[in-house]
């Protein structure tokens, strides 16, 4: 399988990142290691977490995520060829968003240590507290970096105010820059990114890993009802796409999936991989079912008539 460079780094990935906020979560341990080790053994290498995954689920604080992917890596030997992302800056429990110098230093320690490794691939500031100074923020960075704790940075809830901001001082200063950025985007989700955060992505050559790539499970087609909201923990948060043109979105991805011969998420990956400046949509799955249809994505070329029509549907 290809793999793709991320930003300016010497970073390798294929072409799907798995996200990490399942485990300990919808999935238990064990669970967890089998998708894990499905995930590999299809050829895939790019593992997303973040240090607050899944402080929302009843019992959890926060950690269990980087603590169930560190057990892995530690049982299997494999962190040498693990491309690891985790995050710092999102709220939880005990405190709100935070960029600060001393909350990036504690936390970072507290992400090795669960992670059971000495360095992380890529930190992404998660959430800007959009109250720290960027310099401060970005100092902090560089002094991990230097450490050797963290090899390179990126960049996920920020505005486009404070994203370009970082990127100038970063290249002004001579301080770690941003080389990847992770969005919500999706077939039902354009405007935003596209509008605002593409034209950054392609100046300074970010890799954009997009997160919630299929709408919360929306543009996998199980939710077509109302009735069909209730087949998850996520459905109700599905609610709002049920409408004209999610069903349109649908209706699109059903055409060309069976053109295809194939299933509609993967179909709606592969839109995603066919657009400028995408390198690794972030997906989840909790089933060998579900894995399946996000690791053939990579494969399926969509022609020029499948975009339009997809595009068409989800203007």
């Amino acid at each position: 399988m290809k793999k793709i460079t991320i930003g300016k780094t010497d970073l390798q990935v294929a072409p799907v990142n798995f996200g990490g906020n399942v485990f300990g979560w919808t999935l238990d341990e064990k669970q967890s290691f089998e998708i894990l080790d499905a995930f590999v053994h299809a050829g895939f290498n790019f593992i997303d977490t973040a240090d607050t995954y899944s402080w929302w689920a009843a019992g959890n604080k926060g950690g269990e995520s980087e603590t169930i992917i560190g057990k892995w890596m530690k049982a299997r030997g494999n962190r040498d060829q693990i491309i690891l992302a985790t995050k710092v800056g999102a709220q939880n429990r005990e405190h709100k968003e935070d960029v600060s110098r001393a909350h990036i230093l504690k936390s970072v320690d507290e992400s090795l240590q669960r992670l059971q490794t000495d360095h992380i691939d890529l930190y992404y500031t998660h959430f800007d507290d959009n109250v720290t100074p960027v310099e401060e923020t970005l100092s902090a960075y560089d002094e991990i970096i230097k450490a050797g704790k963290v090899r390179h940075i990126a960049a996920s809830n920020l505005t486009p105010e404070r994203l370009t901001e970082s990127l100038k001082l970063a290249e002004e200063k001579g301080l770690p820059r941003y080389q990847a950025l992770q969005p919500h985007y999706n077939l039902l989700e354009r405007e935003n990114f596209e509008t605002k955060y593409q034209p950054i992505a392609k100046q300074y050559g970010l890799s954009v890993m997009p997160y919630w790539s299929l709408a919360a499970g929306f543009l996998t087609g199980k939710y077509r009802s109302e009735e069909d909201l209730k087949k998850s923990v996520r459905g109700e948060g599905v609610r709002k796409y049920l409408n004209e043109k999610g069903i349109g979105v649908l209706n699109a991805l059903d055409k060309v999936a069976a053109k295809h011969n194939t299933k509609p998420a993967t179909v709606a990956l592969a839109w995603l991989l066919a657009q400028p400046t995408i390198a690794a949509p972030v997906v989840s799955a909790t089933s060998q079912r579900q894995l399946d249809t996000l690791v053939a994505a990579p494969a399926l070329q969509l022609d020029a008539a499948d975009l339009e029509l997809l595009d068409q549907a989800s203007k």
